[in-house]
């Protein structure tokens, strides 16, 4: 019987990668929105898939309704029709828009704004309540700032965004509750559009706006995808990765008092929170082109394929003790942030603000603990996000 992702697979993720890698490494699941795919769990074959050409992602070139075992919303597909979900050459020409805004040094420049923001809401933190909601207090305020910053999106916005955002990628929301939330993000990025074309400012939205105009190969279709995906991408994966990163931490209370004594190990403990707490359960969907073999199991052309990249961080093949936080491990090769032509745009900007944001609350409230059992806390109904509903927590 073909396994179905539900409720425990959003709890606990890496029981089912478990099983999976060493009874079925390469098997079809049904997602919790009912669409067939083959899963594909061990390390070697997740980072060799991530860059085969003979998966795709562009689903409107090469697709048809036909090949769909749901229905697609209208509006969430002209969103979704951004450059992660193309292959060359049109990802090539659209990364190639982007990518000077996430150059290393770029993103250093951002640092003192990163540690500002950071600092100003730890000292909400710290003038308020014992207890506090670290995703709505700390982790969410501050990667949303930052990327509407960087992109050029009003902060008062955040709100929206957020509800938005959740709907979208929860797995448990109606058709009708998905479209009303695309529809509202479409209408919201189609009117700051011809807002900025009026008043161009400093940031990345003005300079797409003016790539857009000047005839570079960008479509307003394409440029409106781009904004959802900057927007949606940039600031779920860093707070599940923040809020997901403590939480490992306040459970590993010796890695965790190792890394306090010893701060120099923050970059090598970001990236093994990036392999430990892998804000993202799998990459975003691919297809066959043409039957392939991934891992020794056929999979016929035109099937949906979905690479387990949090499972293959935890193949304990590739990674000795691979359910063991070790805050000074070796994680060269983790695929926390995808591997090949679709390597995440953002590693830079999440490095940077992962290691603020873990340095700066870990020493500024050296007592901080989980407020509740950790049976209390639930993870959000999302087969594509694992993050966490919320994590409160004692600051002194």
């Amino acid at each position: 019987m073909t396994e179905r992702l539900g409720d425990s697979f959003f709890q606990d993720p890496q029981g089912l990668f478990a099983r999976l890698r060493s009874s079925a490494p390469v098997t079809p699941v049904v997602t919790p929105e009912g669409l067939r795919v083959w899963l594909v769990t061990r390390y070697e074959d997740v980072r060799a898939a991530l860059a085969d050409p003979r998966l795709a992602k562009d689903w409107v070139a090469h697709m048809t309704p036909e090949d769909f075992d749901i229905t697609m919303d209208p509006v969430q597909a002209f969103l979704d029709q951004h450059m992660l979900n193309l292959d060359p050459p049109d990802h090539t020409r659209l990364r190639r828009l982007v990518v000077k805004a996430f150059t290393p040094r770029r993103v250093a420049a951002l640092e003192p704004r990163i540690r500002d923001v950071t600092g100003a809401l730890l000292d909400a933190m710290a003038d308020g309540p014992e207890e506090t909601e670290l995703i709505g207090a700390f982790a969410f305020p501050l990667t949303v700032t930052v990327i509407c910053e960087l992109i050029g999106i009003p902060a008062d916005d955040r709100e929206s965004f957020r509800a938005w955002s959740e709907t979208l990628l929860s797995s448990r929301g109606t058709r009708v509750e998905s479209r009303a939330a695309a529809t509202a993000m479409h209408a919201y990025f189609t009117r700051l559009v011809a807002e900025r074309r009026q008043t161009p400012a400093d940031d990345l939205l003005s300079a797409l706006i003016a790539a857009r105009d000047s005839g570079d190969s960008l479509s307003e279709h394409e440029l409106l995808s781009m904004m959802f995906l900057l927007l949606v991408a940039g600031h779920e994966t860093m707070v599940n990765l923040i809020a997901g990163g403590v939480l490992a931490l306040l459970t590993h209370p010796a890695e965790l008092a190792r890394l306090r004594a010893d701060p120099a190990l923050l970059p090598s403990a970001v990236e093994e929170l990036l392999r430990y707490a892998n804000p993202l359960n799998h990459a975003t969907e691919r297809f066959t082109l043409e039957p392939v073999t991934i891992g020794g199991t056929p999979v016929p052309a035109k099937e949906w394929v979905m690479l387990a990249t949090s499972s293959a961080n935890r193949d304990p093949e590739r990674f000795p003790g691979a359910d063991r936080l070790d805050v000074g491990r070796d994680t060269a090769g983790h695929v926390g942030f995808g591997h090949g032509i679709h390597y995440c745009l953002g590693a830079p900007l999440a490095r940077l603000e992962g290691g603020i944001a873990f340095g700066m609350l870990l020493e500024r409230f050296p007592a901080l603990a989980t407020a509740v059992p950790g049976t209390e806390l639930r993870w959000r109904p999302s087969s594509l996000i694992h993050g966490l509903e919320a994590l409160p927590v004692r600051l002194r």
